[in-house]
């Protein structure tokens, strides 16, 4: 099940908020928001259920033994090591015995990785260091399953920390207008997702599918098509996750903040899934040494965090390619070879800036989406050497719709803070201006919600990219 599965939006989402409005204490809310969370991954994929539930019991137990044996390293590696044999194990197991030449493991078994297992399983280590690390206290059982199956969150973040998400199991509001907000986030990110980025898809998909037959217009109209795509697939994904948090009364972290417009690789970094940025640095980057000993120090220990990153997000070769490729860049700008700090003082430097950035997180998502390596040669091929027009390539351009061509336009215009600016222009508007503008504005969301309603019944289904991590 998805966010913007029919059964989800008229069945499912209605009946547990009308339950949750309808029960009179957090405790019970709670305990609703625990069943609504288990039926919401069992619809999705019920295999995976015994998983996140031994997480969740792995999790528990470790933290509330680590919270009466303050500092038993012990036990806090025995923990550790238990939830990434379970992450290793589903996601790495086969990709490993074929490089060894070996017969796969879990697919013989016909087994699948457990959806969202990647963002569940850093949750529960963030939870387990936190306690050793004495920030939070150890949690009761119920507390950190919620934690981990928390509906909105469960497939693909954002990757909270329990420490924010404790406090508001008891303690928290919902009023009206804070449901309204948080409904108006919601149906944003649908449009994201149904009216952007499934629009921009099949340009992409035709784009890396032409091989041999890749000439400039379309390789670079591929790239960008899934640079679009998946920004607002994942950023659509993230605002309906804020936002149906917010409707339960739930506070939830940004994940993303324009990143296309970022000024550097690290700022990019700074910008795009935030709270998996984050992670890595509290719980991998810093341990490590961050940036304290020397620049060569913290220019390893950034190639060894994207290293890690590219092997997060899948057992394939071209994930690993694409966290070294930002490993590359990211320890260049580390050890002052790409100073854009420095070249950002002037106004063309700041062009030049956000132009090289774009071209290197461009060139890592063709890396990122290729289906191996030589897919990602062929489309780098096109880019830069492919300085003809072939039929096949022109057949595509011809074929695009003009809701597509006005798609990529709306990503390009969305990936910029245009909006949130003309946002805060309406605020600050006053009187019989700023009642108009305000009601136009919730005209329009009741507008793009019966678009986005329009598009997933006339289109395929299209399951969010970053549910298969």
């Amino acid at each position: 099940m998805a966010f913007h599965d029919a059964a989800f939006l008229s069945v499912f989402f209605p009946l547990f908020l009308l339950l949750d409005r309808l029960l009179p204490s957090l405790r019970w809310k709670n305990r609703l928001l625990i069943l609504a969370s288990l039926a919401f991954y069992t619809l999705g994929q019920w295999q995976g259920l015994p998983i996140l539930l031994l997480t969740a019991l792995v999790s528990w137990a470790a933290g509330r033994f680590l919270a009466g044996h303050p500092g038993n390293r012990l036990v806090l590696a025995g923990a550790l090591a238990a939830e990434l044999l379970l992450l290793a194990g589903f996601k790495y197991l086969d990709f490993f015995a074929g490089v060894l030449g070996l017969p796969p493991v879990v697919s013989g078994l016909g087994l699948a990785a457990p959806l969202g297992i990647s963002f569940f399983t850093f949750k529960a280590m963030s939870c387990i260091i936190d306690v050793f690390r004495g920030g939070t206290a150890a949690a009761r059982f119920s507390d950190t399953l919620l934690y981990l199956s928390f509906f909105p969150q469960v497939i693909s973040g954002p990757i909270t920390r329990f420490g924010d998400f404790a406090p508001q199991l008891a303690d928290r509001s919902v009023t009206p207008e804070r449901t309204a907000r948080g409904l108006r986030r919601f149906i944003l990110g649908m449009g994201k997702k149904l009216l952007i980025a499934s629009l921009a898809a099949p340009v992409a998909d035709a784009a890396f599918a032409l091989g041999a037959d890749l000439d400039m217009r379309t390789a670079w109209l591929g790239a960008a098509a899934y640079a679009i795509q998946l920004y607002f697939d994942f950023s659509g994904y993230s605002d309906m996750a804020i936002g149906l948090g917010a409707v339960f009364g739930f506070d939830t972290p940004e994940n993303f903040r324009y990143p296309y417009t970022a000024l550097s690789l690290q700022d990019f970094w700074r910008r795009w899934h935030i709270s998996l940025s984050q992670w890595f640095r509290d719980y991998l980057y810093i341990p490590l040494g961050g940036g304290r000993r020397g620049r060569g120090r913290r220019a390893v220990n950034t190639a060894a965090v994207f290293l890690l990153c590219g092997l997060w997000h899948g057992a394939a070769w071209t994930f690993l390619l694409w966290g070294a490729w930002h490993a590359l860049f990211s320890a260049l700008e580390s050890l002052g070879i790409i100073d854009c700090r420095r070249w950002a003082r002037s106004r063309p430097g700041r062009v030049l800036c956000r132009v090289y950035t774009l071209l290197v997180v461009c060139l890592g998502f063709v890396i990122f989406r290729a289906a191996d390596p030589a897919q990602a040669l062929a489309m780098f091929r096109g880019m830069f050497a492919g300085v003809r027009w072939t039929e096949a390539s022109t057949l595509v351009l011809c074929r695009m719709s003009p809701a597509s061509w006005l798609a990529l336009l709306a990503g390009i215009a969305g990936s910029t803070p245009l909006a949130p600016r003309l946002s805060a222009w309406a605020a600050g508007l006053e009187g019989g201006a700023g009642t108009l503008v305000r009601f136009c504005a919730w005209v329009g969301t009741l507008a793009l919600f019966l678009l986005c309603l329009m598009a997933a019944a006339g289109g395929s289904f299209q399951p969010f990219i970053y549910g298969q991590f």
